[in-house]
């Protein structure tokens, strides 16, 4: 028997816990949290779900980050921040959205200075990158977390720690809500809402990236649910370059470094653009390299000192001013790449009630069809949260009420509720493991083909028919772990089908029998469904996000 309710209705003796308020975010890392603090200030009570503890949950609290915005009274800056990232977009991004999310960054980031939010002045690169500007929305993962905690408690939010969301709840089509359980009291609750937010970020896969363990995609899992859809799931072909034996993905060293393969070549770039390099060099030659030797020396013990990745190069004895260190691939898929769900200016997803923010959401508006990380990212997922906070709130207080009076379905159904009996833990991890071999090797999908896509697929189809309506955990531990299992599996398929859709090499989607772009294909692949998965192409212009709200 599983301890997650198998009944679809929500009554009064469905779940342990019961609540109400006007909106409920789930996700506490960046863009849930600032999506709270934005419907409190509209006026709306507020309860945010996090699966791990609001304050070290997330990408965000593992690493230090900073956003890009836009500065009054510098077109020439602004110009050249906006435009940062286009040369590589592929034709996909739209920089009137750019400019809009960096406008509301820096407007976000006067706001946290008033709260008492403290960054560093300038933006510093411990290999010697100097600039003078303001970096208003720099954040420092522990401290700025912490605070943002603190905030989300003084406006009046209330916070459920260690409470994962297992599905979304409806009543006659409208989002009404979530239900999911507690890990430390193992109770389940319900929690019935004017507004629902997604906050859940994207879906590294269990890869071992840092800070993505909790990052699976169960956010896309619940939007299809409900019937939202999903846009840019091919553009997930990125992977971080890590020191092998860590499991830190941060870039800013990759500028600085010279990259060689396993023979002692040395490969023809560094930088982000350097994956597909290391990813060849480690398939054709046995092993990648590294040397950060590009910096001014004298900066070296200044960054040991600054950045935490230096922990672990002098744990393991490196010098890696002077030696080579052998480097791995972690898969980030829809961390750092851009798809996900397609909303609206406001952050609505097309289904009434729900709403969606930060990298559960498709970014391709930001930066096309390559990564999405460090400036970008940190921007829209502020400026999301900005929006649909307010948005959320709006919705709810107009017939927020009446909704929740009306009965209230569980849309949950893989990895959730099933037919049969529960499954032994250990088969869903085979399972998980399974498809977790068909997304994270990078002989699949740094460099996808025709056939391997296809091949993939096969698989993955014949999993999910296999287990799509037997798929049920059992206590606590093993319901979340089984859900999110289901999610994996759910975004692997979403995300070979888009693949299998764009036969061209676009950004993070490297197709080996075409390896340029194709200009007619500029444009944007929209996934609907679970088991009968649709598609459809769409001009890139016809984004809502392009029109302001």
């Amino acid at each position: 028997m599983s301890f997650y309710p198998q009944q679809e209705t929500v009554d009064s003796d469905s779940h342990h816990i019961h609540l109400t308020t006007d909106v409920l975010v789930i996700g506490g890392s960046i863009a849930g949290a600032w999506a709270a603090l934005a419907a409190r200030r509209a006026g709306a009570s507020v309860i945010l779900a996090e699966k791990g503890y609001v304050g070290t949950a997330g990408v965000v609290a593992a690493a230090t980050v900073g956003g890009s915005h836009t500065l009054p009274d510098d077109p020439e800056y602004n110009e050249k921040t906006v435009r940062a990232r286009t040369a590589t977009a592929a034709g996909l991004d739209d920089l009137d959205v750019v400019r809009r999310v960096y406008d509301e960054a820096y407007r976000i980031g006067l706001r946290l200075k008033e709260m008492g939010f403290q960054t560093n002045a300038v933006r510093w690169n411990p290999f010697g990158n100097v600039s003078a500007l303001p970096r208003l929305t720099s954040f420092d993962g522990p401290y700025s977390m912490h605070f943002l905690r603190v905030a989300l408690l003084k406006a009046g939010v209330r916070i459920l720690d260690h409470s994962p969301a297992l599905e979304l709840l409806s009543s006659d089509g409208v989002i009404t809500g979530a239900a999911g359980v507690n890990r430390q009291n193992r109770e389940s609750w319900a929690v019935r809402a004017g507004a629902v937010i997604l906050a859940t970020g994207g879906n590294a896969f269990r890869s071992g990236a840092m800070g993505t363990n909790g990052i699976v995609g169960d956010g896309h899992l619940f939007g299809v649910e409900a019937g939202a859809s999903l846009v840019g799931m091919e553009f997930s072909g990125h992977y971080g370059i890590s020191p092998a034996g860590s499991q830190t993905t941060k870039g800013f060293w990759y500028g600085s470094a010279t990259f060689y393969d396993a023979i002692g070549r040395e490969l023809p770039g560094n930088g982000w653009g350097a994956v597909p390099d290391v990813a060849r060099a480690i398939m054709e030659t046995g092993g990648a390299y590294a040397i950060i030797n590009r910096g001014r020396p004298e900066m070296s013990q200044s960054a040991r000192r600054v950045v935490s990745l230096f922990q672990f190069f002098d744990r393991a004895g490196i010098d890696p001013f002077k030696e080579k260190f052998p480097l791995k691939l972690f898969y980030e898929g829809h961390v750092r790449g851009v798809g996900g769900l397609a909303v609206s200016a406001e952050g609505a997803t097309g289904v009434p009630g729900l709403y969606a923010v930060g990298d559960v959401t498709d970014r391709t508006h930001m930066t096309g069809a390559q990564m999405s990380g460090a400036g970008p990212a940190v921007a829209w997922c502020l400026a999301s949260g900005e929006w649909a906070g307010a948005a959320a709130s709006a919705f709810a207080a107009d017939g927020g009420d009446e909704a929740r009076r009306r009965p209230a379905i569980g849309l949950g159904r893989i990895g959730l509720r099933a037919a049969g009996s529960v499954r032994p833990i250990e088969e869903v991890r085979e399972l998980r493991h399974a498809v977790q071999a068909e997304v994270l090797p990078i002989e699949k999908n740094v460099f996808r083909s025709l056939n391997g896509i296809a091949a993939s697929l096969h698989t993955l189809d014949r999993i999910w028919t296999q287990y799509g309506d037997s798929l049920l955990g059992g206590d606590v531990r093993e319901v979340v772990e089984t859900r999110e299992t289901a999610a994996i599996l759910a975004g692997a398929r979403w995300l070979y089908r888009a693949a299998s859709q764009r036969t061209e090499t676009r950004g993070l989607h490297r197709l080996r029998e075409v390896p340029g772009i194709d200009p007619a294909q500029c444009d944007r692949i929209v996934i609907d469904g679970l088991d009968r998965i649709r598609w459809r192409r769409e001009p890139v212009h016809t984004s809502p996000l392009a029109v302001a709200a």
